[in-house]
């Protein structure tokens, strides 16, 4: 099972989500986004797949600190871009599986979805 985690090492839902991985012996590739970077045209996928609102971290800081411009490209087309310059506003971790995308660690939602 080829799976991707997305995400900051030192977040504790990430960190939460990849001990959860691990215990079950799943194994994945872990892109962090401080050091890779996020794609324009991978984020764009994700939020057609997932919404805008899934993929997007509301609770941050970094999204509280956006100007009115980034928060009008938000609601619109400019969204990538604006997640891909701010990758601490992406929600995580974002994991691409084989049975789709998963947004944010939820047990009961990756043991259905992964085992």
């Amino acid at each position: 099972m080829a799976v991707t985690v997305y995400g900051i090492p030192n977040c504790d839902t990430v960190k939460k989500a990849r001990a959860w991985l691990d215990a079950k012996g799943i194994a994945y590739t872990f892109h962090d986004y401080k050091k890779q970077g996020a794609d324009a045209a991978q984020v764009a996928g994700w939020i057609a797949a997932a919404g805008l609102g899934t993929v997007v971290n509301r609770a941050g800081t970094t999204f509280r600190k956006f100007s009115a411009e980034d928060q009008a490209a938000l609601g619109g087309d400019g969204a990538p871009a604006v997640l891909v310059a701010n990758t601490s506003a992406i929600k995580r971790p974002i994991v691409e599986h084989p049975g789709g995308l998963l947004v944010g660690f939820k047990e009961a939602e990756w043991a259905a979805e992964m085992g």
